[in-house]
Formats: C-alpha cells, structure tokens, sequence
C-alpha cells in the first residue's frame, strides 16, 4: 500500500496537527463508527474528559486491531467535542496513540452528542494491506 500526503502550494498549511489530504494506492478500507468513552460492559469511564479520551482511543484500538489494523494505519480522523476548549486535553492525549504524519483530520464542536454524559466521539477510516 502507498501512501502520500497532499500539501499543494496553493492551499494554506494545516492549521494543527494533521494532514490537508492523503491518496492511497491499494489497500482494504475499514471504517469504524464514532467510538464513546463506554468500556467492554457498555458503562461510561469517568465524567473526566481525558479518561473519557482515552477509553475513546482504547476503544478504536480495539476496533482497528479487529480488523488487523493499527494507528498507523489511520487514513482518516473525525473528532466530536462538545467544549472547545477540551481539545487540548485531547490533543495531548491523541498524541499517545497517533504520531507524524498525522491523518488528515476534521474536528467539529457539537452542540451535544446522543449521550449527555459523552464529552467526546472519535471515528475513524483505515487502510490496510
């Protein structure tokens, strides 16, 4: 599979932490739904955001190793957050599981998700060998 990164001259730089875009040659996509800080019994974590983040990565790491897949296999991150300002917390904590070059990456803050006791929803898209 090859990967490579879009960053056209004619496009402004990524304001953070990820990539304006990716082409991908080959591959099996797997797409993994908006993952919520719930454990295995389908409990919250915590009413913290950062250990809700980190079930949340947990959670799609789980999910991208049952499709025989890693983080480094992301292609694609779409973050949910409720507070603008918990984005910091989060940065720092998806930093723990994904690392340059990052995926290009959407955040948007919502105004509430399904859940009130949810801070945060993260999907993914991957590619895989």
């Amino acid at each position: 599979m090859e990967k490579t990164y879009l960053q056209p001259t004619n496009v402004p730089k990524p304001a953070g932490d990820y990539s304006q875009g990716l082409v991908i040659k080959g591959g099996k996509l797997v797409m993994i739904a908006g993952q919520v800080p719930w454990d295995a019994d389908g409990k919250l974590v915590s009413e913290d955001l950062g250990e809700q983040t980190r079930q949340v990565f947990e959670n799609l790491k789980n999910m991208l190793a049952a499709a025989g897949a890693t983080f480094a296999d992301v292609i694609k991150l779409t973050i949910f957050l409720k507070e603008r300002e918990d984005f910091l917390v989060f940065k720092d904590i998806r930093a723990q599981y994904l690392i340059p070059p990052f995926p290009p990456t959407t955040l948007l803050v919502v105004k509430d998700l399904a859940r009130a006791e949810w801070k945060l929803e993260v999907e993914v898209i991957a590619m895989v060998d």
